[in-house]
């Protein structure tokens, strides 16, 4: 795989844009996605299976229907590793133990003659959208449905690109039994986004749609968030290391060459003071087989120059290799995970330590947050007048006839009674 190495030179801003722009973006393919969506949602069926069959199926018939049946999935998952299933189940177990520790219970705030609650409830249907291009993802069926259950979703939606014989990965559907998927449908691509958010005669419209994909997967996201809610863009994967000279090289170097295996969309960048380390991890990547991701080296003058960069190009994955870049961990809070240490391989964290693995890409970690419980959940408050509203009226009411709103006003004054009890 093509390694290019770089230098900071005091502009961490900028080499981070420079990086950044080695790979396309959604906006790329935001056109061909708004016909998608438009074709789907006007005619339904027909145009999600004419899809289907053009991307997925090089113009073949589906094998079955668009639903996987419940005798389907048990099949598979009778079917599968045992290895698999031992390390899926701890997966799952370790998931939902990070996921229930982000729920939180209503809470009361007292002021006085009222209360405000605030409260959360769990959207009725979500979807979880399982990438199958490249390789079939149970770990992403487990990061999705378990943490939509935690969260309380009555109705939990997976959808997964069939492959060329119209069948989705029996691995796949496997998983969707173990962690309790509702529904399986074997469609992907933004044509899947487009009959999740509006519906056809087969698939019900969802509330909420998460989950990793490629750039037309996540433009369709995009595209469709103001019809439904999304966790935010997860696409393409990219990965930063920062690593200090007692770093280990071959482990850095397998890092980083475990996600460029995510392919084409895919950025690795290794950050280092060392430049026998860089050279060291060069030679490994030269020698490996070109996946298609995007790799670089940069030198940096110090610790906190690296850690500059890394807060400007905000990574999907962060990892911090070496005392000394171990101990920046606390000043790291501009990526979708931080890995600490030398044994925190980014793979765990795909698989099986817990925490979630759809993570904001394309620099997006800037503002938005791995998937979580909080993705599928309403946040909401009730107010409870329960005491003299007089006192709330009184300064309310000239602040709405400031804007111009007489009977918000007097729809408040109205609580007030001459003897001051509401």
């Amino acid at each position: 795989m093509r390694c290019e190495q770089l230098a900071i030179d005091a502009d961490p801003r900028g080499l981070a844009r420079e990086l950044r722009a080695l790979v396309p973006t959604g906006a790329s393919v935001s056109e061909p996605v708004a016909e998608i969506i438009a074709r789907v949602r006007s005619g339904g069926d027909e145009a999600l299976l004419g899809y289907t069959r053009r991307f997925d199926l090089a113009g073949a018939q589906p094998a079955g229907s668009l639903k996987a049946t419940a005798q389907e999935l048990d099949a598979a998952l009778e079917r599968l590793d045992p290895a698999v299933r031992r390390g899926l189940e701890r997966a799952i177990e370790n998931v939902a133990a990070v996921a229930k520790a982000g729920l939180r219970d209503d809470r009361a705030v007292s002021l006085g003659g009222h209360e405000v609650v605030l409260r959360e409830a769990p959207v009725e249907r979500a979807a979880i959208y399982v990438p199958g291009g490249r390789a079939p993802y149970p770990s992403t069926v487990v990061m999705g449905v378990v943490t939509a259950r935690v969260a309380g979703v009555a109705q939990v939606v997976i959808c997964t690109p069939p492959g060329p014989r119209g069948e989705a990965d029996h691995t796949v559907l496997a998983a969707c039994r173990l962690a309790g998927a509702s529904t399986v449908y074997r469609m992907g691509g933004a044509q899947a986004i487009a009959a999740l958010a509006y519906g056809t005669e087969t698939v019900a419209a969802v509330d909420t749609i998460v989950g990793p994909g490629n750039l037309y997967v996540q433009e369709a996201k995009r595209q469709v968030s103001g019809e439904v809610g999304i966790d935010g863009f997860a696409g393409p994967s990219d990965l930063m290391a920062i690593a200090v000279p007692d770093a280990d090289p071959v482990a850095l170097a397998l890092d980083l060459l475990a996600q460029a295996e995510h392919g084409p969309g895919t950025i690795v960048v290794g950050v280092s003071t060392s430049t026998e380390l860089l050279a060291a991890l060069a030679a490994r990547i030269a020698g490996s087989p070109d996946t298609g991701a995007v790799a670089r080296l940069v030198r940096a003058q110090d610790a906190q120059e690296a850690l500059a960069l890394a807060q400007e190009f905000a990574p999907e994955h962060l990892e911090l290799m070496g005392a000394e870049a171990e101990a920046l961990a606390q000043r790291a809070t501009r990526a979708g995970c931080v890995f600490v240490g030398a044994a925190g391989a980014t793979a765990f964290g795909d698989y099986i330590a817990g925490s979630n693995h759809i993570l904001p890409t394309g620099g997006a970690a800037r503002f938005a947050s791995g998937l979580s419980a909080a993705h599928f959940r309403r946040r909401f408050t009730e107010v409870r007048v329960r005491a003299d509203a007089r006192e709330l009226a009184e300064l309310a009411a000239p602040v709405a006839r400031a804007e111009g709103f007489e009977l918000h006003a007097r729809s408040m004054e109205a609580r007030v009674r001459d003897n001051g009890e509401p």
